[in-house]
């Protein structure tokens, strides 16, 4: 194994907990992916405008040797197994989203994936439980490490701290 990476998990639909351990399982059973870390879960309202179920979040930090974009392709796959379909809606309810909100220290901003995760800071759902883990991850565009960085996320989306283990 040779990369590092952070991943955003997120469920809405159906057993929320059970959604985030079936992606932990599934990049696990992967001869290609080691899961290493995973952050509390937290159970926080729906980002933008559409009514739906509160959310359960959580960061993972995982080793790989796919390249960024296979990785990309094999987390949506993970997605679709737990039987996400295409959005109908941009933030609407989903079984389970896998975000790569880091991949090493690498930039890529294509049309399909950005990486870093584009709006991450901003989404106190995704930064308090990466910053659980990456406290000292170095911050490939502006070069510091997590930890010295002030972030001020946009919107507070946290409800509560979640008392199970994903790992």
């Amino acid at each position: 194994m040779v990369d590092k990476i952070f991943l955003g998990l997120g469920s809405n639909i159906g057993n929320r907990l059970a959604n985030l351990k079936v992606a932990i399982d599934e990049i696990g059973k992967s001869d290609r992916c080691r899961v290493l870390r995973s952050s509390a879960v937290y159970e926080t309202s729906p980002y933008g405008d559409i009514k739906q179920e509160n959310f359960y979040n959580a960061v993972i930090e995982i080793e790989t040797v796919l390249g960024f974009f296979d990785l990309y392709h094999f987390i949506k796959s993970i997605e679709r197994k737990a039987g996400r379909e295409e959005a109908k809606e941009k933030w609407g309810p989903r079984e389970l989203d896998i975000d790569i909100i880091f991949y090493n220290e690498f930039i890529y901003d294509g049309e399909m994936l950005t990486i870093p995760h584009k709006e991450y800071s901003k989404r106190d759902f995704v930064l308090t439980p990466l910053l659980e883990l990456a406290m000292d991850f170095k911050h490939p565009v502006v070069r510091k490490k997590l930890r010295d960085i002030q972030f001020e996320p946009a919107e507070k989306h946290i409800i509560q701290k979640i008392n199970e283990s994903l790992l």
